[in-house]
């Protein structure tokens, strides 16, 4: 069986849990490699829906999950969902990377207090918790929780941290006071975690080796990864799929495949550019029907056509040879459809998005219009097969691949798990 990863072709939130959930069906380990609680993956299953910013997707299943070294850990995040998923009689089968980075409270109200309203983040942390990480003198592990060291390291940081959570207003009264009130939640935190550390690279690798079918799920959208993405608008991580071997620690030739998950249009939450940006009736159009409000935040997103050339960066960047194509009954009820199948930029033609900032916003879309479809009923088509579906979605389907030249392997058509149709390459991607 093979070892997959799912990315996001886009700025997050493309379905990339309903796909791994999917997937999970056949997957015998589940991997997070990236993000934090950042992240906003929703699953719809058995009438529930769940929303999930730090447990793998696979929970919902009952499968094996690994949250990797590249994630940044809350520990209260996660415990929280924990209870939450017990109370609604899931078990609960994770392991938490004992070189995860460590994210604390004052990581959330520095992001409030810093970064939040500049570039438009989740104020989860994320981004002051990954600088710490890479400073190093500031940053700390969970291994570090459960080490009998512990103590003396965290007072260490937060001697190096007191001007700036000074500066920031988190901190305004007496640091050894403040010392404390971590040390205890820490305390708590390493109980209740115990169960659940290990050493994730080892079970990975040993399931690869074995033959196993090892999803790996990353967070976010290749168009907010801190190195390839639209920099400064872009998360604190490796969001693509080479994140997978760094936020977990295997080899790249250990990976068979990559899933591209897209949704039929384009949406972005924050700021930053979006050359296929909509506005007005037909952006509120698309935005309620559907549901364009992030997970994490509660922010409507903003909705555009779906954009090409951010496509073919994607599958440049990833290796992308699958793909997932999202909420397509979401276009239902438009007589044409517009994609955007190059940029327009001073006068040259452009077929690949060029990843900056100054350059996108100057960019002019070159559209083409498909014909649109219009469906009632999704469920009766999704019992009788992607065969049964108008022709006009499939022409649709068949012209993206084309363009980026990839493999479709499902197309959702609603939140429910059982609102998937997949199509004959699925057979592809698990026969590897």
């Amino acid at each position: 069986m093979p070892a997959v990863v799912v990315v996001g072709m886009q700025f997050g939130d493309e379905s990339k849990g309903a796909v791994v959930d999917y997937l999970a069906e056949w997957a015998d380990l589940v991997v997070r490699y990236n993000g934090g609680s950042n992240a906003g993956h929703t699953v719809v299953a058995e009438g529930q829906k769940y929303k999930l910013h730090l447990m793998p997707s696979s929970v919902v299943r009952g499968k094996r999950g690994i949250l990797g070294a590249g994630v940044a850990f809350d520990p209260e995040v996660f415990l929280q969902e924990l209870e939450d998923l017990r109370s609604r009689g899931k078990g609960v089968d994770v392991l938490i990377s004992l070189k995860a980075t460590l994210l604390l409270p004052y990581h959330k109200e520095l992001d409030a207090a810093l970064t939040g309203g500049r570039l438009g983040t989740t104020k989860r942390g994320i981004g002051p918790a990954y600088q710490d990480k890479m400073a190093r003198i500031s940053g700390l592990k969970v291994s570090d929780l459960f080490s009998s060291n512990f103590p003396k390291r965290l007072r260490d940081v937060l001697e190096v941290k007191e001007d700036e959570l000074r500066r920031a207003g988190v901190l305004t009264g007496d640091l050894e006071e403040y010392y404390r009130q971590l040390l205890e939640r820490a305390d708590s935190w390493r109980e209740a975690l115990e169960p659940f550390v290990g050493d994730d690279h080892l079970e990975v690798n040993a399931a690869i080796t074995e033959r196993k079918f090892v999803l790996f799920e990353g967070a976010q959208g290749t168009m907010l990864d801190v190195d390839h993405g639209t920099y400064p608008f872009v998360t604190s991580s490796n969001a693509i799929a080479g994140g997978a071997c760094t936020g977990v620690g295997v080899s790249p030739l250990a990976i068979d495949a990559v899933v591209g998950v897209s949704k039929a249009y384009t949406t972005r939450v924050g700021k930053g550019p979006f050359p296929t940006e909509l506005t007005g009736d037909l952006a509120r159009y698309i935005r309620d029907r559907g549901g364009e409000y992030g997970t994490t935040t509660g922010r409507p997103r903003r909705v555009g056509w779906l954009d090409l050339p951010m496509l073919r960066y994607s599958v440049l960047i990833n290796g992308i040879g699958y793909l997932a194509i999202r909420k397509v009954d979401v276009l239902s009820g438009l007589d044409k459809v517009k994609v955007a199948v190059a940029y327009e930029i001073e006068g040259e033609e452009y077929r690949l998005a060029p990843p900056y900032v100054d350059t996108l916003e100057r960019v002019k879309p070159v559209y083409e219009e498909l014909d649109g479809w219009s469906v009632e009923d999704w469920s009766e088509l999704i019992r009788e097969g992607w065969d049964s579906f108008p022709e006009e979605v499939k022409a649709y389907v068949e012209f993206v691949e084309r363009e980026v030249n990839a493999k479709t392997i499902m197309v959702g058509v609603g939140p429910e798990r059982e609102m998937t149709a997949p199509t004959p390459a699925l057979g592809d991607l698990l026969s590897l």
